[in-house]
């Protein structure tokens, strides 16, 4: 069919996820869609940081550590969002960043399967992934390795010798999602566990942890949940292995008394050893404000939406821009992509910096890559007509070729 913008407007009147757009400060004129490198700030947020920064450090001070719950922060902001991703209470906190996280959490699988030295993990991952699991082995010595595939001969390298698959559910640039259920089972018959990346799956799809058998699992608050820049990650580690392991970044809180200031470290019960220092407090506190939306809505009616937004945008590109070389890396399959379109031009870079400055907000990832995030919270229908016409009038009139388009800048 031919799409119009008649057809997208009819779509907004009937989403039933449009009323939370008012919840988020989003600038006129400009289509966001970034949110999977960076969600947008929930209107609440400034006001919740007000209050934090304002009362609860500016006057209550000290005494806010018991009176505001500091302490409970983490497991508070885990319980929810173990609500998201199917797991239970207690088995996730909300604390340091994704790869601090994923240092613990592979460190404990490597524990918990002691007889095996292998990690397998896909080369094209997030390069912080590999950057930590390497630094990790490399501290555990010689014997270990990680051994790099990708998604093509994943199952047939995951052998006895691996102890861990350490793998993300959606891939950071192109988009397409693995089976979770599939890969975990047939790994755990392999005798390995499995440790996944949430980074690109929390907040954007259902994720059912305990559903898949997970072992343990990572992810980011700042992409799909809306937490803020740099807002805490969390990790998950399934009751079972509960106390079974001991994660190697002991700080005092993962100490299972730590106001007694004992000389000698002994671990927290539960998921309160995945904890390690003091807590980002102000960035936890504003991070709860995202969350709380995402908990608020229903998340089979988010998939269906960020399904839909994302084949409307590629087939909408298909007919408007079909003849300017793109090519879609992101699966074509629904079913297979997470909530971001991926396309590939050998003049990437200066296009995406035309179409940022056009208002299209999304980003660029090397060699060649152009990555488009929808939020369904907070991206509607229209955005995606409007988007396009902004995107063909910058390849009609090549706009791109401006020079001011072609100039590197440190973050792509």
């Amino acid at each position: 069919m031919t799409y119009t913008k008649a057809f997208f407007e009819q779509l907004d009147k009937q989403d039933p996820l449009a009323p939370f757009q008012a919840q988020f400060a989003l600038n006129a004129g400009e289509i966001y869609l970034d949110g999977n490198s960076l969600g947008a700030r929930p209107k609440a947020a400034l006001a919740r940081a007000h209050q934090v920064v304002e009362q609860e450090w500016g006057q209550d001070l000290i005494r806010s550590w018991n009176k505001h719950q500091w302490f409970e922060l983490p497991y508070r902001i885990g319980n929810k969002i173990a609500s998201l991703i199917g797991a239970q209470d207690g088995e996730v906190v909300c604390t340091d960043a994704t790869g601090l996280n994923l240092y613990k959490a592979v460190s404990t699988a490597l524990q918990l399967n002691p007889s095996r030295k292998v990690v397998l993990m896909e080369g094209s991952n997030f390069p912080t992934n590999n950057y930590m699991v390497q630094g990790l082995l490399s501290q555990l010595g010689d014997e270990y390795q990680v051994r790099f595939v990708e998604e093509e001969q994943l199952l047939e390298q995951i052998d006895e010798q691996v102890a861990v698959v350490c793998l993300t559910q959606v891939h950071y640039k192109t988009g397409r999602v693995l089976d979770m259920q599939a890969i975990t089972e047939y790994a755990q018959q392999k005798g390995c566990l499995v440790v996944w990346d949430l980074c690109h799956s929390a907040g954007a799809l259902p994720v059912d942890l305990n559903g898949a058998n997970a072992d343990l699992a990572v992810g980011c608050t700042y992409k799909y949940l809306n937490g803020g820049p740099g807002s805490p990650a969390f990790i998950f580690v399934a009751k079972r292995h509960h106390n079974r392991a001991q994660q190697p970044l002991s700080g005092w809180w993962g100490h299972k008394a730590p106001f007694d200031f004992n000389r000698d470290y002994q671990p927290g019960q539960g998921i309160s050893q995945m904890l390690s220092g003091t807590q980002a407090i102000i960035s936890l506190a504003v991070a709860e404000v995202g969350i709380d939306l995402m908990c608020a809505a229903d998340m089979q009616v988010l998939r269906n939406k960020s399904q839909a937004l994302t084949r409307y945008f590629i087939e909408l590109l298909d007919q408007e821009c079909g003849q300017y070389g793109f090519e879609l890396v992101s699966p074509r399959d629904d079913e297979k992509r997470g909530s971001q379109v991926a396309l590939s031009h050998a003049q990437g870079y200066p296009i995406m910096q035309a179409l940022i400055d056009a208002g299209v907000i999304g980003d660029f990832r090397a060699p060649d890559i152009l990555r488009f995030g929808f939020a369904p919270l907070y991206n509607s229908y229209v955005d995606i007509w409007e988007a396009v016409q902004r995107f063909k009038t910058i390849m009609d009139e090549e706009r791109w070729r401006e020079a001011q388009f072609n100039q590197r800048h440190a973050v792509t």
